[in-house]
């Protein structure tokens, strides 16, 4: 078989999301290990005042666009955007766009989805179920397709401990529920959501379920691999190290554990951290979009101590986040280290005539955290067996360009590099400026002996220094604490 970088030579080729975190990493690798594309058709929208040329071009701008301008200056002209409304009829695509797309299109990667686990459903169906049921309408039509690559999640059939490489019966005949939901308040909606999306956790996995079950079921003619990605996080190596863009996932704990905020997470120690470098997942995507086409197949193919070392600018407090799997633990916790420094903290800022926000930030952080724990506190097996097969398939040389093996990563240079990257590209910060950051947490753990120091002395005084009984204990606390050490350094000394 042809290359991977071969087979897309001269092809055109139709993305969904590309404004998206995943879609950037998928236009960008596309035009950098594939320079001979044809065409890049983006399906865009436009937003927050911004056209969608506007968004386009705001998007080539980007840092990670650093590689391919150096190779090609003139990589823009292979992207065609075209002005689209998922939740529109039609895609809301113009009768000129549209016989554009079916007379060309080779190729769709749909990566368009609402992500957020809180969406309410009838919006969530809108995006995640009509959105893809429209496009697969109109692929269709396109008598040039050779494949449709469809971007689900490892997670939406996280209701299941084993997850096999196949489609599952849909909790509910996915037209029906439309149907039925397309006449009621969205107060009603909202009421009736928990009994609907049973035992799926919210609205994101519950809806990319039912799209799955479009993909198969509306596809028969179509030639069709689904991805599963898990968590995906920041790039491992491709464009380069830690690249990343938002605060969705671990990028937002991973901040808010440096900057000190986040001192205390409910979570299972035991259970599997399933995050996946977007880089790999991209390379996956185009390997299968590669061997779907060539084998016109239907198939599923797959399923805070960087931050001492590298601190985030002013610092709230020094990083030290505590994961624990205990209810009570963790509450206890919350109260201690967010709760409480928070109000003092805000206290501080209305006493200086400042305006109060330490407490706003923690709610906000308490409810991101809440979304994540279903999936902190649990633990999946995933079948692998497409994955291997399609790597299988790979000539060494893209098994080299084309990389998803995650067996060759190195989880703690990862993980720095992640953290590294949420400081250089979500936040901004110069990396120049470090020393003044770890002089920051210098007087930051000053401050902390000091109040813990202060803390004890008033125990003492206030507690301690007034009871016989609380000195007694006390003593007899003191007295044990030497005796061991005593212990330890005869038993040192005869050793030696």
């Amino acid at each position: 078989m042809a290359s991977i970088a071969d087979y897309y030579a001269g092809k055109s080729v139709l993305i969904t999301g590309a404004t998206g975190f995943m879609g950037k990493v998928l236009v960008e690798k596309l035009l950098r290990s594939c320079p001979h594309v044809r065409a890049l058709y983006l399906l865009v929208r436009p937003k927050a005042g911004q056209s969608m040329q506007e968004r386009v071009s705001d998007m080539m701008k980007c840092k990670l666009f650093d590689r391919v301008r150096e190779d090609n200056p003139d990589f823009h002209q292979k992207i065609v955007p075209i002005s689209s409304e998922l939740i529109q009829p039609g895609l809301a695509i113009g009768p000129e766009d549209k016989e554009t797309l079916t007379s060309c299109i080779n190729i769709i990667f749909h990566c368009a989805a609402t992500i957020r686990f809180d969406e309410p459903l009838k919006h969530a169906l809108q995006l995640n179920v009509m959105a893809t049921q429209q496009l697969i309408s109109l692929a269709q039509q396109m008598p040039h397709l050779q494949a449709f690559i469809h971007i689900s999640t490892a997670y939406a059939n996280c209701n299941r401990r084993h997850i096999d490489d196949i489609i599952y019966p849909p909790p509910v005949e996915p037209k029906k529920l439309i149907d039925s939901l397309e006449w009621m308040e969205d107060s009603i909606v909202r009421d009736i959501t928990p009994r609907l999306i049973g035992d799926h956790p919210n609205t994101y996995t519950y809806t990319k379920a039912l799209a799955e079950c479009v993909v198969q079921k509306e596809s028969s003619k179509l030639s069709i691999a689904i991805i599963r990605p898990s968590i995906v996080g920041a790039s491992w190596q491709e464009p380069f190290p830690g690249w990343i863009d938002n605060f969705n996932g671990p990028s937002g704990v991973f901040i808010a554990a440096g900057k000190g905020i986040l001192r205390t997470m409910r979570a299972n120690n035991d259970a599997v951290a399933d995050l996946i470098p977007v880089d790999v997942v991209i390379n996956l995507t185009l390997a299968a979009g590669w061997y779907t086409a060539v084998h016109r197949s239907t198939r599923s193919p797959f399923g805070s101590v960087h931050f001492k070392r590298n601190p985030l600018e002013q610092a709230f407090r020094r990083p030290n986040a505590n994961i624990t799997s205990n209810y009570l633990m963790n509450q206890y916790w919350i109260l201690v280290s967010h709760r409480f420094p928070a109000l003092l903290y805000d206290l501080y800022l209305r006493l200086s005539g400042q305006k109060p926000q330490m407490m706003r930030i923690f709610n906000r952080l308490h409810k991101a955290i809440g979304l994540l724990e279903y999936f902190s506190s649990q633990d999946w097996e995933w079948n692998s067996e497409n994955m291997n097969m399609l790597m299988s398939h790979l000539s060494p040389e893209d098994r080299k360009t084309f990389n998803f093996d995650v067996r060759q990563l190195n989880w703690p240079e990862y993980i720095e590099n992640y953290c590294i990257g949420t400081k250089k590209y979500v936040l901004n910060e110069d990396m120049s400026d470090i020393p003044a950051a770890r002089q920051h947490l210098r007087k930051l753990r000053n401050i902390r002996y000091t109040f813990n120091t202060l803390l004890l002395v008033f125990i003492w005084r206030v507690f301690i220094a007034r009871s016989q009984m609380a000195r007694n204990i006390w003593y007899f606390v003191v007295s044990l604490c030497f005796k061991f050490l005593s212990y330890f350094r005869a038993s040192s000394t005869l050793t030696n």
